[in-house]
């Protein structure tokens, strides 16, 4: 069973939807006690950081995500806004964020890009995982965002250009993070989802 955190940060409905065209079992979920019973845990976000680590602090999500990703070694997969909440903090706000991947968001600074980073692009992966199927194909991923995960070379599970090189998904252990939206990117986010069910 999948748990989907819904703390008024995303469209969970579009990832359940997903989950379920799949037959893996889900669930969207809201409360403490819910994520402490929870098998695996999908966090979705969209928005700005400070806002995100509020609405997991309101709805008291917070301290209850850290420990079951860091003592029960829960399998956590953040997605966009949910993958920079993992890390330590962003250049976006001043609140901590979960500090469960060592590692800080930065905006990007580009002259002749535009930001937000918008649409399909590419991911090289960049070491064996659980996630993403390491293969010569070409996989293409769907992204909204304006802020990147800088984080050490060993937390990161793949990489895409934008002007610059960034982490598109990272990991650590138990702990996935991406950056790109894998319920808008049809058949390669339907593979993620799929794996990530397997973890």
């Amino acid at each position: 069973m999948i748990s989907i955190i819904n703390s008024g940060l995303g469209n969970v409905g579009s990832i359940k939807s997903m989950l379920e065209y799949l037959n893996i079992k889900c669930e969207i979920i809201t409360t403490k006690r819910e994520i402490e019973h929870a098998e695996k845990l999908i966090l979705p976000g969209v928005g700005s950081y400070d806002k995100g680590v509020n609405k997991l602090k309101e709805n008291d999500l917070f301290d209850a995500i850290k420990l079951r990703a860091t003592v029960d070694n829960t399998p956590i997969l953040g997605i966009c806004l949910g993958m920079q909440l993992l890390l330590d903090s962003s250049e976006e706000g001043t609140l901590s964020g979960l500090g469960l991947i060592e590692g800080r968001c930065e905006e990007f600074k580009l002259k002749n890009l535009k930001s937000p980073h918008m649409g399909w692009n590419n991911t090289i992966i960049k070491q064996e995982n659980h996630l993403i199927n390491r293969s010569k194909d070409v996989q293409r991923f769907y992204f909204v965002h304006s802020y990147y995960a800088a984080v050490c070379e060993e937390n990161v599970l793949a990489t895409t250009d934008y002007g610059i090189k960034f982490a598109s998904a990272i990991m650590k252990n138990n702990i996935f993070g991406v950056q790109f939206h894998p319920e808008k990117s049809h058949s390669f986010g339907l593979k993620l989802f799929t794996q990530f069910n397997k973890i």
